[in-house]
């Protein structure tokens, strides 16, 4: 709380700054940090082009712009500061930007996958198929971005990693080519985009030529990472850590040879192990980053283009991770007469990515564990050896990417017609090789290819209307079409001839009988797999949006959806939401000195939420590939496939709706003290319903759920945004902006009318939010047999098993004498309940300065690398995924001296993660990034120099957390709260860059 606290105390004196220094200046607001669309009125824009033929044709189109403003809650944003922040992802960037906007950064590892949620989570996050489910729809000039579909984790063991590169797609856009950012978070402004736009919208808009303008621009930077300061241990220290254990639960202080203790700790006089723990500068270097972006663009106003080439080169800080990033685009616009305009772009991407040499990773890949009675060692030339061994063979990681659309628009009049085609197309390679001296002579062999497709056809037609200057219409129909498609062919092999052929070759020929046969590896050993999934989206809308004498406005969207992964029976869905807006300053506060702008809005809806799996739209069904034989096989019989039911997957019914949500938006938006004070509040309901979960069913038929419609959940909460210019001189300025949310959530309702249900680890209940963790309420250690509460003569157990000294003090809820499942409680939340950041730019002549702070609050998060820690006795000599144990096994995290020392051989297993012992707060705030800069654009204006701008800065990132949490980092925690220790870092990062233009 005291965090908010101090959100609270930055809020007041940032209003009190922006009040008192009123007095300073009255010159109107000429240097906004932050582009919000909703003050934009075009009508009144001076400094648009007098014949600019291309972008804006009517003065009724500016208006239903201006309408669109005042109904949707979104808010837009210039990208100019953004994009001097080295970033690798699209949400890099958007971290601590947006009210309502939540980044998860589960590691700093460059190209890996990060999670966004608008307004919170829609369902409970059991599995990376929920996190599927529950991320926002990314617009790039029109075109929905496809994503890695999650149906290939079905033949994966583990989800820590999808099979194929993994690499963030959203990687692939360069800020530098786009103009503007917008979040859309209500179905006011979200509804246009259909289903798919569910969870919100960021629309991106790239930049293009416009007019007679003819521009040349160079950005570029270069950085380094700087590798952390880590605390290093080995054998001996673990031995210490250990001894005390030993000193407290046996009888002479020292381990007996049945107890097993590990080889690799047990000679002290063993270098490997016991000496020197000099292997960081192996694993954390300080690395390279540079960006470099070229554009051209051109053009009259009959014709123009822009074309840019860019490449961005990200490397992390530990275990020789990065990627590279090679990007072109081209967009052109022209007009060959004054009704028809047609407009194409193409973005294309190559990404090049080194991955971890993690061993959980690794493993999970190949679903293979060697012998892990000893891990890799502390000692440098040993670690350089295992090194040494991977890089004989290779895991490379290739994704391709285009983006492209081709529009037509007609102007008639006061009538358009637009029909566009939309295109989006990723492929991914992942090629590896393992040597037979990593996997105790078997060498491993795999090849991946996979890819995501979305096809769009896209028309519409508006009709805009102006009667006696007072009364405003914009009508519109569309008509949409989108084809999804989703593969990927998998293979791979154990125990290859020799280490010289490091390749999976398959048989190519379709018609060959032995198609996608491994040909260099024998074929008992070989496995294979290949998917490929269809999602086609049919979509009609009508839109009708009114203004009055620029007082009152309404819109109104029906929508009717149909979509082949729903059922027969419920194929189509209609989804209708209406809005409105008051704009209170023309009605009642014209002649307001203090009040410049000031609009009441509202919005009510209903959108179908699509489902993601095509299994839903079947009905009980069969398959040919859930075999399970250590690996994951298609079935048969006497050498010929058979079908199976999907005992896997689930049980599917008859009967199953569409999801959906309904949305309540309330918000206000005011500028105020001569458009120097900007704040915008909304306020919000959304309510999932009809959602699928499998419940745990039918087990006597093979299956382990029966997936059921009904699910229920609601989030509610709040968006701040204030914005203001606290200085403006003419040489000085000072410009804040404070973004938060609030935001809670509830399970509303389960199917059947079920109150409550346990899925693994997880327990929902009908009244309680979704995100909490499900935990045994630790009070301490029983110090001696006698303290163990005794009722009716019997001790307390813990499922049957009797508690004794040394084990944990978990609270009986229930009063049963018994310890059990019964008397776990909800507690905590994986998700904040307040986030946002505070931003603030100073100026003084041609210097600027700025900051950005970004913070979470009433956040928790499961310490699992510390259960993981003291639970040693149950992880040592297993083979398993829980028993790998990494090189960052050698390094020191966390508090020791918070945990009572428990009796680790106790059957109880007191060090177990589901239990209180190990939630901690994990609310932070954090100094995201400082940057310096300055504009030479002013005095070589002066020599005659034609460049236009020119603007050096130098920039620190991840500068420093605040935080009460004991782990690494509280940002470095999976979607489920859980801080297994395996995120990188996030580094501070130190760049100098230049942005010009000629």
């Amino acid at each position: 709380m005291r965090y908010l606290g101090v959100c609270l105390v930055l809020f007041a004196a940032l209003t009190l700054n922006v009040l008192s220094s009123f007095a300073i200046s009255n010159k109107p607001n000429t240097g906004r940090t932050f582009n919000y669309s909703l003050f934009q009125d075009t009508t009144k824009n001076k400094n648009l082009p007098e014949k600019d033929s291309l972008r804006i044709d009517s003065l009724a189109q500016i208006k239903s712009k201006t309408l669109y403003n005042r109904l949707a809650g979104g808010v837009k944003k210039d990208t100019k500061d953004l994009s001097i922040f080295p970033a690798i992802s699209l949400q890099q960037n958007l971290k601590g930007n947006y009210a309502g906007l939540y980044i998860q950064e589960p590691s700093g590892e460059p190209g890996s996958i990060q999670n966004m949620f608008i307004r919170g989570a829609p369902m409970p996050l059991l599995s990376k198929k929920d996190l599927y489910d529950a991320q926002p729809l990314v617009v790039l000039d029109g075109i929905p971005l496809v994503r890695e579909h999650p149906f290939a984790f079905d033949t994966q063991q583990f989800d820590f990693n999808r099979i194929g590169p993994a690499t963030n797609l959203l990687a692939g856009i360069d800020l530098n080519n786009i103009a503007s950012i917008e979040v859309l978070k209500d179905l006011a402004s979200t509804a246009i985009y259909g289903p798919r736009g569910v969870n919100g919208v960021i629309v991106l808009t790239s930049k293009t030529a416009a007019g007679k303008y003819r521009s040349i621009s160079f950005n570029s930077y270069i950085g380094m990472v700087q590798k952390p300061f880590v605390n290093t241990i080995n054998g001996k220290y673990e031995n210490e850590f250990r001894q005390r254990f030993y000193d407290l639960y046996t009888t002479n202080g020292r381990y007996s040879d049945d107890e097993e203790y590990p080889v690799y700790l047990s000679d002290s006089l063993n270098n490997v192990y016991s000496g020197k723990s000099d292997w960081t500068d192996l694993y954390y270097k300080n690395a390279l980053i540079y960006g470099v972006n070229f554009s051209l663009s051109g053009g009259t106003d009959r014709a123009n283009f822009r074309f840019a080439l860019g490449n961005t080169k990200s490397e992390g800080v530990a275990d020789q991770t990065g990627i590279d990033r090679y990007s072109a685009t081209f967009n052109i616009n022209m007009r060959p007469t004054k009704w028809l305009l047609f407009s194409t772009m193409i973005n294309a991407n190559r990404l090049n990515r080194n991955r971890n040499k993690s061993l959980r990773d690794r493993f999970a890949q190949i679903n293979y564990f060697p012998d892990l009675s000893a891990p890799l060692s502390p000692n440098k030339d040993y670690y350089a050896s295992y090194i040494d061994a991977y890089s004989k063979g290779f895991d490379d990681n290739k994704t391709n990417s285009i983006q492209g659309y081709a529009k037509l628009e007609g102007t008639f009049g006061k009538f358009k017609i637009t029909s566009s085609f939309n295109a989006d197309y990723s492929e991914g390679y992942r090629d590896i090789f393992y040597a037979r001296t990593l996997l105790q002579g078997n060498s491993y062999a795999s090849n991946y290819y996979g890819f995501s497709q979305r096809l769009m056809m896209d028309n519409k037609a508006t009709y805009d209307l102006n009667l006696n200057k007072i009364h405003d219409f914009h009508f519109e129909l569309g008509q949409s079409m989108q084809w999804d498609i989703y593969k990927y062919n998998n293979a791979y092999a154990y125990k290859g001839v020799n280490d010289y052929i490091k390749i999976n070759l398959l048989q190519s020929d379709p018609n060959a009988p032995n198609y996608l046969t491994p040909l260099a590896f024998p074929r008992e050993l070989s496995y294979r797999f290949v998917d490929k999934t269809e999602d086609n989206l049919l979509s009609f809308y009508g839109k009708a949006d009114y203004s009055f004498s620029d007082k009152y406005f309404f819109s109104a969207i029906l929508r009717l959806d149909g979509s082949s992964n729903a059922q027969p029976t419920s194929r189509w869905f209609y989804s209708p939401t209406i809005s409105a807006a008051w704009n209170v300053k023309n009605e009642l506060l014209k002649d307001s000195r203090w009040i410049d702008d000031l609009v009441l809005r509202a919005s009510v809806g209903r959108m179908g939420r699509p489902f993601s799996y095509d299994n839903y739209a079947q009905g009980p069904q069969y398959t040919a590939s859930v075999g399970y034989t250590g690996n994951l096989t298609v079935p048969g019989y006497n050498a010929f496939g058979v079908l199976t039911r999907t005992y896997q997957f689930g049980w599917v019914g008859y009967g199953v709706p569409w999801s959906y949500s309904d949305q309540i938006n309330i918000g206000a938006d005011a500028s105020m003290l001569k458009n120097r004070l900007h704040v915008s509040l909304d306020v919000y309901s959304k309510t999932e319903k009809n959602q699928l979960i499998g419940i745990p069913a039918f087990a006597e038929y093979g299956y382990k759920q029966s997936i059921e419609s009904g699910m229920s959940v609601n989030n509610m909460g709040v968006d701040l945004t204030i914005s203001g210019q606290v200085i403006s001189r003419s040489k000085f300025s000072w410009n804040s902006a404070l973004n938060l949310n609030h935001n809670v959530n509830e399970l509303k309702a389960l199917p059947r009318g079920l109150d409550q249900l346990v899925i693994g680890n997880r327990f929902l209940k009908v009244g309680q939010p979704v995100d909490q963790y499900w935990l045994l309420v630790n009070n301490g250690i029983y110090n001696s047999d006698a303290e163990v509460p005794v009722v009716n003569g019997q001790k307390l157990k813990y499922k049957g098993i009797v508690l004794k000294a040394g084990d944990p003090r978990w609270q009986d809820q229930n009063g049963d004498n018994t310890i059990d499942d019964n008397d776990k409680v909800l507690k905590g939340h994986s998700l904040p309940t307040v986030a946002g950041g505070f931003d603030n730019n100073f100026k003084y002549g041609n210097w600027s300065l700025g900051t950005s702070l970004y913070f979470n609050l009433g956040r928790k998060l499961i310490n699992q690398e510390m259960a993981n820690r003291f639970d040693f006795v149950n992880r040592e000599g297993n083979t398993d995924i829980t028993s790998v144990k990494e090189i960052t096994f050698w390094e020191k995290r966390g508090d020791y001296t918070k945990y009572p020392l428990y009796n680790p051989w106790s059957t109880v297993i007191p060090y177990r993660a589901d239990q209180d012992l190990f939630l901690e707060n994990a609310s932070f705030l954090k100094l995201r990034q400082v940057s310096l800069g300055y504009e030479l654009g002013n005095l070589l204006k002066k020599k005659n120099i034609k460049i236009s701008k020119l603007f050096v800065y130098g920039s620190v990132s991840n500068i420093f957390t605040i935080t009460p949490y004991t782990g690494q980092d509280p940002e470095l925690v999976s979607y489920d709260g859980i801080d297994t220790g395996y995120g990188q870092p996030i580094p501070r990062t130190y760049t100098v860059g230049v942005k010009m233009e000629l």
